[in-house]
């Protein structure tokens, strides 16, 4: 699974150094679901792309499955993008032109792999979008494009599920609705969960909550269990 030690990530504005992650260490359990809440400007999505290889530290280790990512080359960043994680951003990122069902196995196709029809079958089952698979994104509710955009997230098997805010766009009923979809599939697939929020409600829907302030955790509702 994923360890991060002492992470470090500074970003270099003009002639002013800002420092985004200031020495995180942390761990995430197989199959836990974790919430990283933090007020905007925090750190919580410069968190969110180092775990998910979208972005490099500036100094620290970043451990996946025991092996350090220092000496990474971009053939292991893309081999750990392509099949060991999903990401779901606020913005549902679906190709207009593509229907559902070709949205949800386009990181297959892109990938020449062929889908696991039981598979994705289920996920379809879970998340109720049968009705919808024909559909482009245009005629669809911005909860049912959340639900095509997870479902793609997840059409590779992904060890670990990266949601970025994605309530964001949402009102309140289709928000908890896309809340419970995720729970219900870290628990029915036993997917590491790891969604990035700044609202309490939708925190407290995770089994652990990691408080980040100013670059750092600050709280770890589940330090004691690591």
């Amino acid at each position: 699974m994923l360890k991060l030690q002492r992470i470090v990530k500074d970003y270099q504005a003009g002639d002013t150094t800002v420092h985004a992650l200031r020495g995180v260490s942390l761990q995430f359990r197989e199959s836990e679901f974790v919430a990283i809440l933090g007020h905007s400007g925090c750190g919580k999505t410069t968190l969110l792309n180092i775990i998910g290889g979208l972005d490099h530290y500036t100094s620290g280790d970043l451990i996946i499955n025991g092996k350090s990512t220092k000496d990474f080359s971009d053939a292991d960043w893309d081999s750990y993008r392509n099949h060991s994680i999903g990401f779901v951003f606020q913005s549902y990122n679906l190709v207009r032109e593509l229907t559902g069902y070709e949205n949800m196995v386009l990181p297959l196709m892109l990938d020449k792999r062929k889908p696991d029809e039981a598979y994705l079958n289920r996920l379809i089952d879970i998340l109720g979008i049968r009705e919808r698979l024909d559909h482009l994104p245009g005629a669809m509710s911005g909860g049912q494009q959340q639900r095509f955009a997870i479902a793609r997230a997840l059409a590779n098997k992904p060890e670990i599920l990266f949601a970025d805010e994605p309530t964001g766009n949402l009102d309140g009923q289709a928000g908890r609705l896309v809340v419970d979809l995720l729970r219900e599939l870290n628990r029915e697939l036993g997917v590491t969960l790891v969604l990035v929020t700044h609202d309490l409600g939708v925190a407290e829907q995770a089994e652990r909550i990691l408080h980040l302030t100013d670059g750092k955790i600050v709280r770890d509702s589940g330090e004691a269990a690591i």
